[in-house]
């Protein structure tokens, strides 16, 4: 089954708008910069204009959070489709009943499917397309699956062999007896999932709409809610019907600098050894960010830089730097900055199988769809990431 389909370029009629909020930025920028610079000149010269320009400094730095927030929604909406541009495609047999499903509630287009009931709740395993878009859109929002490493699983543990101990090794002559080596010692890490859900609810009338992307629609509610929920687990969470947390792990290296400063910054970079920094990010919260916007070098320069294209991320000291609101403050008694190969140290386990179950009498006149998905999280490679508490 072919459905024709209007074919629109996605995002043409955004880039004026993200050209405008660029420029604005970097006007913004260099005026933060400037009153920055006289503050602290004028600390130092214990000027009585000190509290007039702190307040400036610090309304430019509220307005640098909103034009990067704007930068980053207009990049999401230029990469995202709209719910009436749907591409060209051939809709597999599963996928048309499942979209029949989702508009009527009829199940007996289902019969004879690969899409299977659930523990006979009526809730149904969504087609493979449906679970890749919801995945696609997840990755886009969420800022931990664009640093770690995501497998996905059939079981609800996943469980990855680790050497605790590296296999022994040496240098030969050609003609040289080679010592034996011993195995490595390994153990197991187990990645347990919990199920994370979300209830969009849909009026009949957007159900109702042929030419309406069901499956976008669905995507698109549930993502902002699992980015959210699994951000904050796989930062904090305990690993109890949910992810792991990198800051519950009591095997990542943490410095106390006495001070918070570019120095206490350049220490964290080297805690790692020299082959996690090649891929390292820095992690905090915008209150963290906000600060450390103020922090020059010994040349004095900025260390945190913008963004030079849309998509990528600032930089601190050369590094990317992704911020994540659930990191702790500084000052929280708990780690506010993190550092390190984020792909090497954290794994993501998303266990396959996305279930729906349409639900058209709780909430009358709407329709919900309670969607859930098992997911875990942990750290895999201790040495990968450090931490920063700054009292």
């Amino acid at each position: 089954m072919t459905a024709h389909i209007e074919t629109k370029t996605t995002g043409a009629h955004l880039r004026p708008l993200h050209n405008q909020s660029a420029n604005d930025f970097a006007s913004t920028f260099a005026a933060f910069r400037d009153a920055n610079d006289t503050r602290l000149a004028e600390i130092e010269a214990k000027s009585a204009q000190g509290p007039k320009l702190t307040e400036q400094v610090e309304r430019l730095n509220t307005a640098l959070d909103v034009q990067t927030r704007r930068i980053e929604n207009l990049t999401l909406a230029g990469a995202a489709p709209a719910y009436g541009a749907r591409l060209t495609e051939t809709k597999s047999a599963d996928k048309a009943a499942w979209e029949s499903f989702i508009r009527t509630g009829d199940a007996s287009a289902l019969e004879g499917k690969s899409i299977a009931s659930v523990d006979g709740d009526g809730s149904l395993i969504a087609p493979i397309e449906t679970e890749t878009r919801i995945d696609t859109v997840l990755a886009e929002t969420s800022p931990m699956r664009s640093l770690a490493t995501v497998r996905t699983i059939g079981a609800s543990v996943f469980r990855k062999p680790v050497s605790v101990s590296g296999a022994q090794s040496g240098w030969a002559g050609e003609t040289d007896a080679r010592l034996e080596t011993e195995a490595p010692t390994l153990e197991l890490v187990d990645f347990p999932t919990g199920e994370l859900y979300a209830m969009p609810a849909a009026t009949q009338a957007l159900l109702d709409d042929s030419v309406a992307d069901v499956d976008a629609w669905l995507a698109e509610e549930v993502r902002d809610v699992f980015a959210a929920q699994e951000t904050a687990a796989f930062i904090n969470g305990d690993g109890i019907n949910k992810p792991r947390g990198f800051l519950t792990d009591a095997g990542l290296g943490v410095i106390e600098p006495d001070v918070f400063d570019t120095d206490s910054l350049i220490d964290l970079i080297y805690a790692p050894q020299s082959r996690y920094r090649s891929n390292a990010s820095f992690v905090m919260n915008r209150r963290t960010i906000n600060t450390v916007r103020k922090f020059k070098d010994a040349d004095g320069n900025y260390i945190w830089q913008p963004s030079v294209a849309a998509g990528a991320p600032s930089t601190l000291i050369g590094y990317p730097l992704v911020e994540m609101e659930d990191m702790p403050d500084i000052g929280s008694d708990a780690a506010c900055v993190a550092f390190g190969d984020f792909r090497r140290g954290y794994l993501i386990a998303d266990r396959q199988g996305v279930r729906v179950l349409r639900d058209p009498y709780s909430a009358k006149p709407y329709v919900l769809f309670y969607t859930t998905k098992r997911v875990g999280g942990g750290v895999q490679d201790t040495d990968a990431i450090k931490l920063l508490k700054a009292a």
